[in-house]
C-alpha cells in the first residue's frame, strides 16, 4: 500500500478509531450489565454480557492490527527511505566520476572542431551549410584529409562510450523521480552517441577503402576517386558534429543535476539546454547563459565544455 498519499494512514487511523468505539461501547454494555446484576434479570446479564465479551474482543483485535500495521509500514518507510538517501548519495558520486571522465574526453573534441568550425560554424550540407569544412576541394580536400587521419590516430573515439548517465540511475529509487522529459533525453542523447561512435568507426574505414592505399594526392587527382572521397568526408564531418553536439550537452547537463546535490531530483527540464538547435554553435550559444550560472566544483559547467568561437 503506498502510504505517500495518506490512504494507508486513513486505514491505520480507522481501524484504530473502530477498536475504540468498540471498546468504549463494550463499557457502555458493560453498566447494562451491572444494571441487569442489581435487578437480578440474569437472562439481560447473560445476553449483554456476551456483547460485551464480543465487542471488547473485537476493539482489541482492531486497535492491535492499527498499531501493528503502524509500526510496520514505519519501519518499512523509514528503511525506504534510508535506501533512497543512499541511492542519492552513490547516484551522486557516481554522475561526479562521470563528468570527471567526460571532461577529458570533451575537451578533445576541440581536435574536431577545428576541422568543423574552419571558416565559420559548421552547419551540415543537408541545412545549407557553406563553410570550408563542406566547400573544400582539391589541395584544400587532401589538407583536409590528412588532418581528419591524424584527429582519427589521436582520438580514439570508443572512450565517449563512457558517457552513459542512464546506467547510474536505472537500477536506483532515483529514475522514478526524474522528469520523464529529462530522462527521455538523457536515453536518446546517450543514444545518438553510441549511434555517432559505431559511424564514425564506420566512416574511417569507408574513407581508407575510398583512398584505395594511395597517396591522397594520387586518390583526389581522378574525378570520381575525390567524389566518392569527398562523399566520405561529409559523412565524418556528420557523425562528427552529432558526437560532439551530444557529448557536450551531455557533459553540460550533467554538470547543471551535479550543482543542484540531492535536490536533482525534482528538476525540471531547462528549454535552453535541452531543445534541439539547427546546429552546434546555436546549442552553445542558447545553453551559454545558463550553464555559465551553474556552478560546480571550482568553475562554471559551460567551462567544462571547453568550447571556443568559431573562427
Amino acid at each position: 500500500m503506498d502510504f505517500s498519499t495518506g490512504h494507508g494512514y486513513l486505514l491505520i487511523g480507522g481501524l484504530i478509531l473502530v477498536g475504540t468505539g468498540l471498546l468504549i461501547l463494550s463499557l457502555i454494555v458493560n453498566l447494562r450489565v451491572a444494571h441487569s446484576v442489581r435487578d437480578d434479570v440474569r437472562h439481560r446479564e447473560k445476553l449483554l454480557e456476551y456483547y460485551r465479551n464480543i465487542f471488547s474482543q473485537l476493539g482489541v483485535i482492531l486497535i492491535g492490527i492499527g498499531v501493528s500495521l503502524f509500526i510496520f509500514f514505519f519501519q518499512q518507510n523509514y528503511q525506504d527511505q534510508r535506501r533512497r538517501e543512499t541511492d542519492l548519495q552513490q547516484v551522486l558520486a557516481k554522475l561526479a566520476a562521470r563528468i570527471a571522465r567526460g571532461a577529458p574526453l570533451v575537451e578533445s573534441l576541440g581536435e574536431f572542431d577545428a576541422l568543423l568550425d574552419d571558416g565559420g560554424a559548421y552547419v551540415s550540407p543537408e541545412l545549407g551549410g557553406t563553410n570550408a569544412a563542406i566547400g573544400a576541394q582539391g589541395a584544400e580536400l587532401g589538407k583536409q584529409i590528412r588532418e581528419i587521419l591524424l584527429v582519427e590516430r589521436d582520438v580514439d573515439i570508443r572512450d565517449f562510450d563512457i558517457l552513459n548517465l542512464s546506467r547510474d540511475f536505472e537500477s536506483s529509487f532515483v529514475v522514478n523521480e526524474l522528469d520523464p522529459t529529462l530522462w527521455f533525453d538523457i536515453v536518446r542523447d546517450e543514444s545518438e552517441i553510441k549511434y555517432a561512435i559505431t559511424q564514425l568507426t564506420l566512416d574511417y574505414k569507408d574513407l581508407q577503402d575510398a583512398i584505395g592505399g594511395e597517396p591522397i594526392e594520387v586518390a583526389i587527382a581522378n574525378h570520381e576517386t575525390e567524389r566518392k572521397i569527398k562523399h566520405e568526408v561529409l559523412d565524418i564531418f556528420y557523425d562528427a558534429d552529432l558526437l560532439r553536439q551530444r557529448s557536450r550537452r551531455f557533459l553540460g547537463r550533467a554538470c547543471w543535476l551535479l550543482s543542484h546535490g540531492r535536490s536533482f531530483v525534482s528538476l525540471a527540464p531547462v528549454e535552453a539546454i535541452e531543445a534541439d538547435a539547427r546546429s552546434h554553435q546555436e546549442w552553445i550559444d542558447r545553453s551559454k547563459p545558463s550553464l555559465a550560472q551553474t556552478k560546480s566544483g571550482n568553475g562554471d559547467c559551460f567551462k567544462l565544455l571547453r568550447y571556443g568561437p568559431a573562427s
